[in-house]
């Protein structure tokens, strides 16, 4: 219920009103029955521009620090994904894929629609990174149709670090639907996997137009963490 009073009365006319998205391809959205949406992810506001503009209700799965923050500004954050119907999603340790992975089908199970950051992580420079190869293993399992999709103009309206989102204008622009039947049974190959997630993340990048880069955005993430970290001064320890 919270959803929908998010979506129809309380938050999407304000999106609508203050970016003004162009909205491409939402005839490529199944009408009904599951399916993955899997989009690249510039900035916090694409977890509620792209549910504004959709006809059907989406599922996210969310990061679990959306849920575990601290104080009351916390409990406002976790209220406020847990009532938007967000599930919440421990990236840490060596399970972690495969709970959202179980939760991910669980949502498609029941016919509904998935959406998925392939990347794992927003994109810390605009560019679009690596996709991890949980979308495929979903996408096979379940038997569904990816719907690639890409956010134009979320990262220059509110980059990583902003707060408040800048007016600035954005697209929403989802391709066809992309069927992957021919892999039915292979969810376990690693190869599969791979070539499956790369045809995902090549359909991202047409509609994008984004620079692509051939490694995980965590991964580029920390290596500049680090090498930032490498470039302060050092202090001296007191006389």
């Amino acid at each position: 219920m919270f959803y929908h009073l998010l979506k129809h009365v309380l938050l999407g006319p304000l999106l609508r009103v203050v970016f003004r998205p162009r909205i491409e391809g939402l005839e490529h959205v199944p009408a009904s029955g599951a399916a993955i949406v899997a989009g690249n992810h510039l900035s916090f506001s694409d977890h509620f521009l792209m549910p504004a503009v959709l006809k059907r209700r989406i599922t996210f799965l969310a990061k679990a620090e959306y849920f575990t923050g601290p104080g009351l500004k916390g409990r406002l954050t976790a209220a406020f994904f847990r009532s938007a119907g967000q599930i919440p999603v421990d990236r840490s340790g060596k399970d972690a894929g495969q709970a959202a992975i179980r939760e991910g089908l669980g949502v498609l199970g029941r016919g509904e629609l998935l959406g998925i950051y392939p990347e794992g992580t927003r994109s810390h420079d605009g560019r679009l990174y690596k996709g991890k190869v949980g979308v495929a293993v979903m996408a096979l399992k379940a038997g569904v149709p990816v719907v690639p999709c890409a956010m134009i103009g979320t990262f220059e309206a509110q980059p990583p670090g902003r707060k408040l989102p800048r007016v600035h204008p954005v697209v929403i622009r989802f391709g066809e639907p992309l069927d992957f039947s021919r892999y039915a049974g292979m969810e376990n190959e690693k190869a599969i996997l791979r070539a499956v997630t790369d045809e995902i993340m090549y359909a991202i990048l047409s509609l994008s137009g984004q620079e692509y880069v051939d490694r995980y955005a965590a991964d580029v993430k920390a290596e500049e963490a680090a090498a930032a970290k490498e470039r302060r001064p050092r202090r001296l320890p007191p006389r």
